[in-house]
């Protein structure tokens, strides 16, 4: 099989998982891109050739598909960054490139106690459904540093504490918020759910925030945590992104080497 070129939108666990799968299987040069430094150092790390560290444009991710010669355009990012799926997808369709949307499986509640979850269509919503009905105690932010605004519109500052990864953009969205840094949770990977409930103790919350972002994201430890603590959950519902078409999705490496199968060995 001759070697592909690979171009991956990252960031996420499951694009390092891919990496490492495509690079222990197939005969690949890999560039994946994330919006972190952090992030590139785990796609290094998972054996990635290269990576560019910092968002890209519409227009940059064009020219460095047209200026090279990638044969395959694997969008991994998170569910929730609508934008970039929606983008990635637009590419593709410009760059005549072939597609995949690796997107994680939503969370399986069949088994799960689901008793203290509220369910909010985005985050703004989440900050009137606090304010409205938690109007004491602390707010627990589980969702990432882009989304802590929308909340913020809603609800006072005084009470909010995100967990947040500690990088300079991060803590930047932070100061440009008002959040102090005592109110700053650093975070390194999904949360156990003994650390859920420390956190939940030490910060005298009433209420969390999260994405419905599949197991992965660590979601059942905190629906866990949110039940063993009396609490509520403020669950975000993941958005549907219209422009995908469903059978361009892959769900596991097992789809994903079907995908790559019909791609490249026909």
């Amino acid at each position: 099989m001759k070697k592909s070129y690979i171009f991956i939108l990252g960031g996420t666990k499951d694009s390092t998982e891919i990496i490492s799968h495509l690079k222990a299987n197939y005969n690949t040069h890999i560039l994946t891109t994330t919006t972190t430094e952090y992030g590139s150092k785990l796609a290094i790390g998972a054996g990635s050739d290269e990576t560019i560290a910092r968002p890209l444009l519409k227009d940059e991710i064009i020219e460095i598909i047209n200026n090279s010669n990638f044969d395959l355009l694997i969008d991994a990012t998170h569910p929730f960054a609508e934008h970039i799926t929606q983008t990635s997808v637009s590419v593709s369709k410009i760059c005549d490139i072939a597609y995949i949307r690796f997107e994680r499986p939503p969370l399986n509640f069949e088994n799960i106690d689901t008793s203290h979850i509220i369910y909010a269509k985005s985050f703004e919503d989440a900050g009137k459904i606090i304010s409205k009905d938690f109007p004491q105690g602390n707010i627990l932010h589980f969702a990432g540093a882009n989304t802590m605004k929308d909340v913020l519109k809603n609800v006072s500052i005084d009470r909010f504490y995100p967990r947040i990864l500690k990088v300079p953009k991060s803590i930047e969205k932070c100061e440009n918020l008002g959040v102090s840094q005592d109110h700053i949770i650093p975070m390194k990977g999904a949360a156990s759910l003994k650390e859920n409930i420390d956190l939940i103790e030490k910060y005298n919350a009433s209420v969390m925030i999260t994405k419905e972002s599949g197991e992965i994201g660590g979601v059942i430890e905190k629906i866990d945590a949110a039940n063993k603590k009396d609490i509520s959950l403020i669950m975000i519902k993941r958005p549907v992104i219209k422009e995908l078409n469903k059978n361009d999705i892959v769900t596991n490496l097992d789809e994903l080497d079907e995908k790559l199968k019909n791609l490249f060995c026909n």
